[in-house]
């Protein structure tokens, strides 16, 4: 099934209504497929210069539900939400960088491909009063648990996984410390990750601007740029989801009830 998929999407093929139609209801047994084998074909699916056209066939035949389940559960509580539009994006710019012939880091694609349910359930531990860190680190080690029994994905893999998604909140961070994180060994990428976040609206815009300029900016700018941006960074590194509903909540509640 995953290999029709693939061959269809490279090929520009259509799949016969009459081997589609049964799918759905085959997907279950991509969980006797052996997980190590899983992540081979995880790659040859995403990183063929087609991840956006098959992350579309793989949800029309209930194939991605198989392989990704919390993924598809958070994109299926938002279907045309700040989710859908983030892993799209990624996969997106995943296809452009292949066909421009420069180097795709698999890691990168799987973080962005768990980042929902793994951002959902740091949330919740935060909400429940953990710190944001240590929330991070709790709600990556769960959601990789869980996927690893489907995919096999590799430790040298997931490890730089968790680092990328544990800097998202430590980014939001612009004191005197954004000058550690420039030298982090996963600072680039962690980066690349906030500015897909901030183009899909799932981050704060201003929040990326300010690592962009502080990246270029001589030092006596840089100094000033942590004086003076931690407040209303920090202020601005909500992302506009929550901020917004925050928003109408409160719009809501002033409105009389007719």
């Amino acid at each position: 099934m995953l290999r029709a998929v693939r061959f269809a999407v490279k090929l520009g093929f259509s799949i016969h209504p009459d081997c589609a139609e049964p799918m759905p209801r085959l997907a279950r047994l991509l969980g006797e497929i052996p997980p190590a084998r899983l992540y081979d074909e995880m790659l040859k699916l995403f990183l063929g210069g087609y991840a956006v056209q098959t992350f579309e066939q793989l949800r029309q035949h209930g194939l991605f539900a198989a392989l990704f389940p919390d993924t598809e559960r958070c994109l299926g509580r938002e279907p045309e939400g700040f989710p859908l539009t983030f892993l799209a994006k990624s996969l997106e710019n995943t296809d452009q960088r292949i066909g421009a012939g420069k180097p795709v880091t698999p890691y990168f694609l799987f973080a962005a491909l768990l980042w929902e349910p793994t951002r959902a359930r740091a949330e919740s531990l935060i909400a429940g009063g953990q710190n944001p860190l240590l929330a991070y680190q709790d709600a990556a080690g769960e959601v990789i648990a869980r996927q690893v029994q489907r995919i096999a994905i590799p430790r040298t893999l997931t490890l730089p996984i968790r680092e990328l998604w544990s800097l998202q909140p430590r980014l939001e961070n612009t004191t005197g410390r954004a000058f550690r994180m420039l030298g982090h060994p996963r600072f680039r990428a962690a980066y690349d990750f906030l500015v897909l976040r901030a183009a899909t609206g799932e981050a704060d815009p201003d929040l990326a601007d300010w690592w962009t300029r502080f990246q270029t900016a001589s030092e006596a700018e840089q100094k000033a740029m942590t004086r003076t941006g931690r407040r209303q960074a920090s202020a601005r590194s909500k992302p506009r989801k929550r901020r917004n509903r925050a928003k109408s909540r409160k719009q809501d509640a002033s409105t009389p009830t007719p």
